[in-house]
């Protein structure tokens, strides 16, 4: 069995996890400036922003960086 520990601080993490930690954390305001993405200013909800963010790389990216920036790493 192998037992080895990921290096990847996002190992274990679903998008949506990120994303209630940085809402519940920093709220949408904040979230809105850092990443400039529609789903964030317009009627901001989790389910519409993970729609959004598994459709888009690019926005994922963004977001698990901001996420890794809020426990500094």
């Amino acid at each position: 069995m192998n037992t080895e520990k990921s290096n990847d601080p996002l190992h274990g993490l679903t998008l949506e996890m990120i994303l209630q930690h940085l809402v519940s954390t920093h709220g949408w305001e904040y979230m809105c400036e850092r990443v400039r993405i529609n789903c964030f200013y317009e009627n901001p909800s989790i389910s519409s922003s993970l729609k959004f963010l598994r459709k888009t790389p690019w926005a994922r990216k963004k977001v698990e960086d901001l996420y890794l920036d809020s426990i500094g790493r």
